[in-house]
């Protein structure tokens, strides 16, 4: 049953006109893939997108898009952003590591990464989504300065993180290690992901970085 759900939704979301496959994204010309020509902003590794959506209702004056490699889990942002007819939320399906490949230089003004693999294993920091060798193909795509919204359960992406920024002399503009017990925080972090809701069951404690490279 899990195979064929599966590939339904494959089937379902090649013909949503908010998803994107890795050969069509229309490179250079971002702005036309959205009912207006607004600063586009990534959620990399966007799983369900329910960043991407959540964003995307608060800031109707930017383009909000979710890249994922698995199109069974796109298919449940995107699907939202359909029914309620939120025109400012997209969806590509791509390898994030292939990320100049789809977009030109200056197209992004801003990038969320929520809850992405933290990478544990020994030799798998390059992976991690906030290593050095990610930001720098991260900054060939963006405006500059580019700021970069990181929240996540994982002390060690977290920590790692926070080396990377000082190792680089990046500029830290909001350092939080517990999201919940931050009573200023602004709106957007109440936004909850699929995965975040199973961490706070578990007590885990929220953490969140802001920085500009």
């Amino acid at each position: 049953m899990g195979k064929k759900n599966k590939l339904a939704k494959f089937a379902e979301i090649s013909e949503f006109s908010n998803v994107f496959e890795h050969n069509e994204a229309p490179k250079g010309n971002w702005s036309g893939a959205f009912e207006k020509n607004q600063p586009l902003v990534l959620e990399l590794a966007c799983g369900k997108g329910e960043y991407t959506v959540g964003l995307a209702r608060m800031f109707p004056e930017r383009n909000f898009l979710g890249l994922d490699i698995k199109g069974n889990r796109i298919w449940r942002g995107a699907k939202t952003a359909l029914e309620e007819n939120i025109t400012n939320a997209a969806f590509l399906r791509c390898q994030i590591n292939r990320i100049t490949d789809h977009f030109a230089p200056g197209e992004v003004s801003e990038i969320w990464i929520t809850f992405a693999d933290p990478q544990p294993r020994d030799g798998k920091a390059k992976k991690r989504l906030t290593h050095h060798r990610f930001i720098e193909m991260y900054k060939q795509v963006s405006v500059s300065p580019l700021t970069i919204n990181l929240k996540c359960d994982s002390t060690l992406l977290y920590e790692f993180t926070k080396e990377v920024i000082a190792e680089n002399n990046y500029e830290t503009l909001v350092d939080v290690d517990d999201v919940y017990a931050w009573e200023e925080r602004p709106e957007e972090l109440n936004i909850r992901t699929f995965y975040e809701s199973m961490w706070l069951e578990e007590g885990k404690k929220i953490k969140y970085l802001k920085f500009r490279v």
